[in-house]
């Protein structure tokens, strides 16, 4: 970062935490902070898909800070003690027979034993745990605090596969962090508030003790944030769930959407199986704690927000058809295209990416867009990239990121420092919203992602 932008973001966020930023940012912060020829882009997409870390996935990306450079890998019992090897991968709780009894303490690759158009066990992945196993940077934890060790050092080489293939011709970011710790549900908030929810009168057994040595990383923190796993109680959440007392009440704070809406700037969140579950049939790998939005007052059942803005994927691929798509679109495929471990395969979550991908790009609105393609969190899985260090609430580990336009760098590995909210960052630039608070004020707008002096063709 140089120092001239370094300032100007300093600026802002002082700016926001005066509560000043009442309009849209000053005319001479926007002149240095905005990547030039943003305006360009008139529709962002971001596709958000499942758990993996980016060596789970491109630690064989060539030209990307990949397992090349990791060294030697280490990891420690909770003791602090060298492991010598890492147990059997599991599947749905029991040993996979797949894979070998004892594995060494090595990356290894997944296709040995489980091809990627078939499932994996899955990985725990909260927001205790992660701290825990980035042991202060350190990474030689993952083994330790996980309940699949034996999966935690795997790796699909995912360059060759269809988004793979996108990120060859376009641009990796190996540089890019989810920006909280832990699962999808506090990743979700942070891709559209930048911030943690809260829930002060949560249930005394849904609370954390966040102490190692007595553990217990449940929906709340001691001081009243939801950071794990915890449903709405607007529609849709699991039929289940039937005491209110155990649901997550509205939330208030500012979201992009809010500042989209104000600024007169279209956009909608697009669910794969929305539809259904709102009807009160889910298919049975809808994820309800995948739905941000409708954890927000401005979006609660009833309301004239919900509806205009909360739709189904299918709804996606018609407004394109139409020439309806929103300047702003959230797609969030349902679980069997969201490449999440234990329940989808790989093969197919990246082959809807790329089915989305080239509907855009075979529409008139390739030539104003961008297809931001990431990842909500890293499932548990080991990175050698030790994530910086912001608040208290994250960056986690380093996930994939494939930026798609044709103001996209051409067969580009850029290793800016991002994360989530960058995305945010990005979309507050191109249409000069104040940042949602400091995380997002501070992010890099992926500006090193583009070249908008020049287009590839589709």
């Amino acid at each position: 970062m140089n120092r001239g932008r370094a300032i100007v973001l300093a600026m802002c966020s002082a700016l926001v935490a005066l509560g000043t930023l009442t309009g849209d940012r000053p005319a001479t912060a926007l002149a240095a902070a905005r990547p030039p020829g943003i305006d360009k882009i008139d529709h962002v997409i971001v596709i958000y898909q499942e758990n993996w870390s980016y060596d789970g996935l491109y630690g064989k990306f060539p030209g990307s800070n990949n397992l090349a450079s990791a060294g030697a890998i280490t990891q420690l019992d909770k003791d602090g003690k060298p492991l010598t090897s890492v147990p059997q991968p599991l599947v749905n709780g029991t040993p996979d027979p797949r894979f070998p009894a004892t594995l060494p303490v090595a990356a290894y690759d997944v296709n040995s034993y489980v091809k990627p158009d078939q499932t994996t066990g899955d990985l725990i992945h909260r927001f205790y745990h992660e701290q825990l196993q980035i042991d202060g940077g350190k990474m030689d934890k993952f083994v330790a605090w996980s309940d699949n060790g034996g999966l935690v050092l795997s790796y699909y080489d995912a360059s060759s596969m269809p988004e793979g293939k996108l990120a060859a011709e376009f641009v990796m970011s190996d540089n890019f962090f989810h920006s909280a710790f832990g699962g999808s549900f506090a990743n979700h908030f942070f891709l559209v508030c930048a911030c943690m929810p809260t829930w002060p009168n949560a249930p005394a057994s849904f609370v954390s003790n966040p102490d190692a040595n007595n553990l217990a990383d449940k929906q709340v923190t001691p001081d009243g944030y939801a950071v794990n796993t915890a449903y709405t109680v607007n529609n849709p959440h699991p039929a289940t769930v039937t005491d209110p007392a155990q649901l997550v009440p509205n939330q208030t704070m500012p979201t992009i959407g809010d500042r989209l809406s104000a600024a007169g700037v279209s956009w909608a969140w697009y669910a794969g199986g929305w539809n259904d579950a709102l009807a009160g049939h889910p298919d049975k790998l809808f994820q309800f704690h995948h739905q941000p939005f409708a954890y927000f007052a401005n979006y609660a059942d009833g309301t004239s927000g919900k509806k205009e803005h909360l739709k189904d994927e299918s709804e996606f691929f018609a407004a394109i058809a139409s020439k309806q798509l929103p300047a702003v679109s959230f797609i969030k495929p349902l679980g069997p295209d969201n490449e999440h471990p234990g329940y989808a395969n790989l093969q197919r979550g990246q082959q809807h990416v790329a089915d989305i991908v080239k509907a855009i790009r075979t529409s008139p609105y390739w030539n104003d867009s961008v297809i931001i393609i990431t990842y909500d969190e890293n499932g548990g899985r080991w990175d050698h990239v030790a994530p910086p260090v912001i608040d208290r609430w994250g960056p986690g580990t380093r996930v994939p990121t494939i930026i798609v336009s044709p103001y996209a760098k051409h067969n580009y590995v850029d290793h800016t420092q991002y994360e989530t909210v960058s995305i945010l960052s990005f979309i507050e630039a191109r249409w000069r919203l104040r940042p949602l608070g400091s995380r997002d004020a501070n992010a890099n707008p992926l500006a090193n992602a583009f070249d908008f002096s020049q287009a590839v063709q589709p």
